[in-house]
């Protein structure tokens, strides 16, 4: 169960961003133990990439280098009602490094 505050947040967030096909959503979910990233072209209703595991940075590297194989260096960032900090600043530092751009 979602708590009110994220999905305030989260609601708040995802209604003022979308993905399309030259500028995918990258969006973050984070359990107790892995941290999972996506990318979406909310137009076709697709994944075009993800990744997941434990460590936050490999995650945001991962995608960020399945997005470069796509030719896609833009993205928005969708931090799904989390708080800009800890293993989700991680991920998105990571993910800038590996060069993608938000």
């Amino acid at each position: 169960m979602i708590k009110p505050d994220r999905l305030k947040r989260k609601m708040r967030v995802r209604g003022r961003i979308t993905g399309s096909e030259t500028r995918p959503r990258l969006t973050v979910y984070r359990s107790n133990t892995t941290m999972y990233a996506q990318t979406i072209d909310d137009i076709k209703g697709v994944t075009l990439a993800e990744a997941h595991g434990a460590d936050s940075v490999k995650v945001g590297s991962e995608i960020a280098k399945k997005m470069s194989a796509l030719k896609i260096t833009s993205v928005v960032f969708d931090r799904n009602g989390y708080i800009y900090h800890g293993r989700v600043k991680a991920l998105a530092d990571a993910a800038r490094e590996g060069g993608l751009v938000f």
